[in-house]
């Protein structure tokens, strides 16, 4: 939801809008004749999930942590019960550790 609101000759269709919001003249900028001829470039593409991963949460999953070499995902597991089986062939618990229960940090309290 957007938080700015524009009323009055600021809104966005209003009819005086070409009049007020400045917009780039064809004298002031003449564009060179191979820039004028070329397509629009495209739009950029998205970022992989495993590169937004490495930029939120620092974790690297497209070079090998051993040999520095790029890794290949093969596959991505989203069936519960797969994920279950395979964490209990592995040993490991397949239940999430227990949530600790809230501090209370007494904040008003004096020492």
């Amino acid at each position: 939801m957007h938080l700015i609101r524009f009323y009055g000759v600021l809104a966005p269709n209003v009819k005086l809008w070409p009049a007020i919001i400045p917009s780039a003249s064809s004298d002031a900028n003449p564009a060179a004749p191979d820039q004028a001829e070329s397509p629009h470039p495209s739009p950029l593409a998205r970022m992989s999930w495993a590169r937004l991963l490495k930029r939120v949460f620092a974790i690297d999953l497209e070079h090998c942590p051993n040999c520095g070499g790029p890794l290949t995902i093969i596959a991505a597991l989203l069936d519960p019960t797969v994920i279950t089986q395979i964490l209990a062939h592995l040993g490991l618990s397949a239940r999430a550790p227990p949530r600790r229960p809230a501090r209370s940090d007494d904040l008003l309290a004096t020492a």
